[in-house]
Order: structure tokens, then sequence, then C-alpha cells
């Protein structure tokens, strides 16, 4: 009769296997991350973007001298971006992540080099006196910002910036008056409607 063998407790896991785990646990993660998109664009925050752009339009509207113009849509410009980026911050500590997670990241590193060319761009218009060519060169930039971070995030987003750079190609070639309005159908119209198709089909 052959006699039971005796089981040996499992020894101590060696430092090279728990680190070899944690490198799998690590690449896994960031595989998962790099197929997830960048959902935190806030839906209610481009709502309240676009409520801003209007009212910048109406007040953009009566102002007699360009300055004045510009000055209106710049401070709105300054609100809205700072409103955006809170509300993008407040919507990934919702849902348990950051703003610069790998997918963050790779939204904002495209989002904002053509905002910045539009800023430097705006410089140099206004110095010499183009005014008129300031609508149609913020809606391209912008709408281009937000289609390249948008190819990183939801499906509706670079549909988004594609709507924004067709009213910029009609502002930058259409008449100088049609350049309020169509900044007020672009930054306020087309904020609020994608940012409630946002908020209602990707949480908030």
């Amino acid at each position: 009769m052959a006699l039971p063998q005796r089981l040996h407790p499992p020894g101590p896991e060696s430092p090279a296997l728990h680190a070899r785990a944690m490198d799998n646990l690590s690449f896994i993660r960031q595989t998962m991350e790099r197929a997830t998109a960048f959902t935190a664009v806030p839906g209610w925050g481009g709502v309240g973007m676009g409520i801003l752009a209007l009212g910048a339009a109406a007040v953009a509207h009566t102002r007699i001298t360009p300055h004045e113009w510009l000055f209106a849509w710049l401070g709105s410009a300054v609100a809205a971006l700072t409103l955006g980026g809170w509300t993008m911050a407040s919507k990934a500590r919702r849902a348990g992540t950051v703003v610069f997670s790998y997918s963050g990241r790779r939204f904002v590193l495209s989002y904002v080099p053509p905002l910045l060319v539009g800023a430097l761009l705006t410089g140099v218009l206004v110095r010499a006196g183009l005014y008129q060519a300031l609508p149609g060169t913020w809606l391209l930039l912008y709408g281009t910002g937000v289609v390249t971070g948008g190819a990183f995030s939801v499906r509706v987003v670079p549909l988004m910036g594609l709507c924004f750079m067709a009213l910029g190609a009609v502002a930058l070639f259409g008449p100088a008056a049609w350049g309020n309005p169509l900044m007020a159908a672009g930054f306020g119209g087309l904020h609020i409607v994608f940012g409630l198709l946002i908020a209602r089909r990707y949480g908030g």
C-alpha cells in the first residue's frame, strides 16, 4: 500500500515573480486605457459655453468700435474655456478618472495647439487691422482643435468640429457682416446642440 506523499506548503513568492506580475498588470492597464475613448468631454459645460457665446454675440453686436467687439469676444472666450476646463475635470472625477489619463492627454495635446495658433494669428490680424478675418480664423482653428482632439473621444465630438470648420469657411469667404452671426451660430448654437447631445448620451 502506497503511503500518501506529504505536501509541502507553498514557499514565499519570489521577488522576480512578483515584479513580473506587476509588469503584466501595468501592461494590461495601459492597453485598456489606450483602447478607451476620452469620455470626459462635458456636455453641460458645452451648453454653458454656448450660453456665454450667445451673450457675447449680443454684446458684441452693440459695440461700435472693432476693439470693443474684440474685447467682448475675448472676454467670453476666457470665461468659456475656464468653464469648459472646470466641467471637464468635474466629469472626469465623477467617472473615477482624471483629465490627464492616457486618453485624456492625447485629447488635450491634440486640442490645444490649434487654439494657440489662433491666439498668435489674432495678434497678427489685429495689428494689421484685419478684424473681418477673425471670425473665420477662430471658427476654423477651434473646429480643427475639436476634430483632432475628438479623434480620441466619442464619435460626436469630431462631428461637432467639422460643423465649426464649415461655419469658419463661410465666415472667411462671406461678407464681413456675417461674422458676428456665424460666431453666434458656432460658439453659441453648436455648443448648445452638441452639449445637450453629449450630456444625454454620455453622462453629463
